[in-house]
């Protein structure tokens, strides 16, 4: 295995949809001990550090049923997977009744020695933790109700939504469904009572198996363990689980790597508990938004904050980026999301332009031809990440672009930085995040560059500039970029 590095990549993969794909193109079943060494090779020269692989565990057929025979949910389905058939449709990855791998995807040997076969390859295996709730038809149901969150005959006629009669061998109870505060309860799932030490202990026992397994963990919806979170939702106040439950892992495992999903501004707060990474919903939204005054403030922040954010693009819960930004802004967000510090953070289908997302009941996904502009964009953006190392390990500043004139407004549609290597490379990205042309001067944080003829090769385009040093540093590079463009410039001396 090879070291950790400061910045690394992470591909997401919604496993059983993969695995169908590869199967469907082998001819035969393929499970993850059966993968090509052909696909494994590529992921290694594609540049990834990780590999999450998505809805591995074992499900319930209780949830399948409920998935099978919600219309509304149908109707989405059939969105996504015109020729659906009920075969398709195998039930939610998060509604888990055991954090064993199921045996349709070759079970835990099979896991095992995919991840082996990654490990040889210098690369990671991240595994999903769902903390917040179980399947319906878990076994904890019938014999420990008490690990779950009970309602009564009255909640259950107020919102009979959110909670469910069920039998266990204390007799029949009334149990809540699992829920984010802000949207409709999950039907197939039922909520877990963390002020419960024995189901907390019981968590703790189940991450540590987890890890004997993997190399990380992306954590399902990890804010809403917070006590302050759990009490607003379900009038009970939990200890705080995650420093305790991350020190148990590590105390055995001390390299493993804890990823939040997490919003609501709560990032920090996750961090300050013991996650590696979490998700940077907010760079996202605003990049979606499009207003670079936004993306520099949120750039902005600390270090010791950025580093520990997971960018993206899209996700198993996102649309697809194809059909949320224009192919022009598409390509300028990645630069700023994957060229800035912390975990990049990309998934499957997205370097092809995929433009359907899939929701996580299927098993099976829809055949897009891939689009050939975005394929090549994305390809030359991984071979820069993959070949240059300052873009791992090296130092990052964000620069502020200049009025280029007085009076010229243009320079705030610029998102622009520097990058630095070990070795002494220096790299430039200038991103005119905006659909109108923009012109600004870019003062570039070398000084070494005063008195000397200066190249900038842009490693993304084919633009190659050849300038005086001292221009560069005071009043700064000259920029004049159509709408959405960038260049990325490694900048050396002549």
């Amino acid at each position: 295995m090879t070291a950790a590095i400061r910045y690394p990549t992470l591909l997401q993969i919604n496993t059983r949809v993969w695995l169908e794909r590869l199967s469907r193109a082998a001819g035969r079943r393929v499970t993850l001990a059966e993968v090509d060494d052909a696909v494994l090779d590529g992921f290694a020269q594609a540049g990834f550090d990780w590999i999450w692989l998505l809805s591995v565990w074992q499900t319930g057929t209780a949830g399948r049923e409920l998935d099978r025979a919600d219309p509304d949910l149908r109707s989405e389905l059939v969105k996504a997977l015109p020729d659906l058939v009920d075969e398709d449709i195998c039930g939610s990855g998060f509604a888990i009744t055991e954090y064993a791998v199921s045996p349709g995807l070759g079970g835990d040997a099979a896991l095992a020695r995919f991840r082996a076969r990654l490990a040889r390859r210098g690369i990671r295996l991240m595994l999903d933790f769902v903390p917040n709730h179980t399947a319906i038809d878990h076994p904890w149901v019938r014999t420990h109700p008490e690990y779950y969150i009970e309602g009564s005959e009255e909640a259950l006629g107020d919102a009979p939504e959110r909670f469910l009669r069920v039998e266990t061998d204390r007799g029949p109870k009334i149990l809540a469904h699992g829920r984010d505060p802000n949207f409709p309860a999950w039907p197939d799932t039922l909520q877990l009572n963390y002020a419960n030490p024995e189901l907390r202990r019981r968590r703790i026992e189940e991450l540590v198996s987890i890890a004997g397994r993997c190399d990380g963990v992306r954590c399902d919806m990890a804010m809403l363990l917070l006590p302050d979170i759990f009490q607003r939702v379900w009038r009970v106040t939990p200890e705080p689980f995650w420093p305790e439950a991350i020190a148990t892992v590590r105390a055995g495992r001390p390299g493993f790597t804890f990823m939040a999903e997490v919003y609501w501004d709560l990032e920090w707060v996750l961090q300050q508990q013991g996650f590696d990474f979490c998700y940077d919903k907010r760079l996202y939204d605003r990049l979606r938004e499009g207003h670079a005054a936004s993306i520099r403030a949120h750039l902005g922040a600390s270090l010791d904050y950025q580093d520990r954010l997971a960018r993206f693009l899209e996700n198993h819960d996102e649309p697809r980026a194809a059909t949320v930004f224009s192919p022009r802004q598409h390509r300028a967000a990645a630069i700023i999301a994957f060229l800035s510090p912390g975990l990049r953070f990309f998934h499957d289908g997205q370097f092809e332009g995929a433009r359907v997302r899939v929701p996580v009941q299927l098993c099976r996904g829809p055949v897009e031809p891939a689009d050939a502009e975005t394929a090549g964009f994305y390809a030359q953006l991984l071979q820069l990440l993959r070949g240059t190392d300052a873009f791992h390990n090296g130092t990052w500043s964000q620069l502020a672009p200049h009025a280029a004139w007085p009076g010229n407004w243009t320079s705030e549609c610029f998102v622009a930085y520097s990058w630095t290597g070990s070795e002494g490379s220096r790299f430039v990205v200038v991103v005119n995040y905006a659909g109108n042309q923009a012109q600004c001067r870019l003062p570039l944080p070398f000084p070494e560059l005063h008195g000397r003829r200066v190249r900038l090769r842009d490693m993304i385009g084919h633009e190659v500039y050849d300038r005086d040093g001292s221009e560069l540093v005071d009043p700064g590079l000259y920029i004049d970029h159509a709408p959405w463009h960038f260049n990325v410039f490694a900048v050396t001396i002549l």
